[in-house]
């Protein structure tokens, strides 16, 4: 878009390096995003050299040509997690550097965090499930790569694909974090594809203790490459992602709060759900100490449409969706997410929209769609 115009035209861009190389190369920093596209785009650019930042991130990347807009585009040439395509190395034309400013900033860091209990019943969950499925025949015994979305839940199931059957795993997806080094370090990951690391306080300190162990292992490359619709399709992703809520009927908000209050960005969950070839979203069934009910009647926001979401995952179970009539769906969903305290209540409601009239495909009461989140705003909790 912004090589579009679609954002106004670019005149100064600002990149972060780790060092710049004897010939002028650029050593790209721990996350490559869309550095490569800013800097060919921009009018002018400023380095901000990190020295933070590890040498030995050094080789790591794999910066390739920019995918061309229309119709210009030809195939991305990545068959496996590990291929290299590109150099390791951004470049930019000397007479586009106007400003060269050293710092030291270490990258943000999330406070580390012991995984909780409801995050280790939904990783026991996914694991139950993805063994199934290998031994219905429907994944094979070495898993396609894994993406994975940043959070507490995802960096479970992680961890526990570590202690699980599944050999020689693998991962392309948009970042890398805690759990995945940790699968890295174990020998259980033999490659990680990505276009940056969010790591914990742990994990910024173990990834520069063990950096020259990971770097032969880690393949940092531009965000077009990491979320490239053609490439996760190609590989078969399975894609893990963390969400806010989920309707009956399997739509996922992953963004925002009660309708209105953003809470975090869609990232790279929307490229690879709509694209992988099994999408699952991961949330515990209530919030705020039980008087937030995960599972609702009708999202508040809608990121991802129930035709992209193939399994939902709470600490009280797993549907499977694929294939099923939004009925039915919503039946799964109720029966297998939805948390005790409000389940009869989700219950009542598809009861009552079901028999409001007939040949009705999705049945809604649109007068109480949203009243959970209503009651919500208005009593401080969704509880009846």
């Amino acid at each position: 878009m912004v090589e579009e115009g679609l954002f106004g035209h670019l005149d100064v861009a600002l990149v972060e390096v780790t060092g710049v190389t004897a010939e002028g190369a650029l050593i790209p920093s721990s996350s490559v995003g869309n550095n490569n596209a800013w800097i060919d785009v921009a009018d002018r650019v400023i380095l901000e050299v990190n020295s933070w930042q590890p040498a030995e991130l050094e080789g790591m990347h794999d910066i390739c040509p920019r995918v061309p807009l229309p119709p210009d585009r030809r195939p991305i040439q990545i068959l496996r997690p590990s291929d290299r395509i590109g150099v390791p190395y951004l470049h930019c034309p000397p007479e586009k550097i106007i400003a060269v400013v050293p710092t030291d900033s270490p990258d943000y860091a999330t406070p580390s965090r012991a995984t909780d209990r409801d995050s280790q019943e939904i990783a026991g969950h996914v694991l139950d499930f993805l063994t199934h499925e290998v031994r219905r025949g429907r994944l094979p015994a070495i898993l396609p790569p894994l993406q994975s979305g940043v959070g507490n839940v995802t960096n479970a199931v992680l961890a526990g694909l570590g202690s699980g059957p599944f050999p020689l795993l693998t991962a392309y997806t948009e970042v890398i974090q805690d759990g995945m080094l940790q699968l890295l370090r174990s020998g259980t990951m033999t490659v990680a594809s990505a276009t940056a690391f969010s790591l914990s306080q742990d994990g910024v300190a173990d990834l520069r203790a063990n950096i020259t162990a990971y770097r032969y292992r880690i393949i940092l490359r531009p965000q077009e490459i990491s979320n490239h619709p053609e490439v996760i399709r190609r590989l078969g992703c399975l894609a893990m992602n963390g969400m806010i809520e989920a309707d009956i009927y399997g739509n996922i908000n992953s963004t925002h709060l009660m309708a209105s209050s953003m809470c975090n960005g869609i990232g790279g969950s929307g490229d690879f759900a709509r694209n992988s070839y099994l999408a699952i979203f991961l949330t515990p069934s209530t919030a705020k100490e039980g008087s937030i009910s995960c599972i609702v009647p009708m999202v508040s926001h809608v990121d991802h449409t129930e035709h992209n979401a193939h399994v939902i995952v709470t600490e009280q179970g797993l549907p499977d969706l694929r294939g099923l009539p939004p009925r039915r769906r919503a039946q799964q969903i109720i029966d297998h997410c939805a948390h005790p305290d409000h389940r009869s209540a989700l219950q009542d409601y598809l009861d009552r929209a079901t028999t409001t009239g007939p040949g009705r495909h999705t049945p809604h009461l649109l007068t109480e769609a949203l009243s959970w989140h209503v009651r919500y705003l208005h009593q401080g909790t969704m509880r009846p």
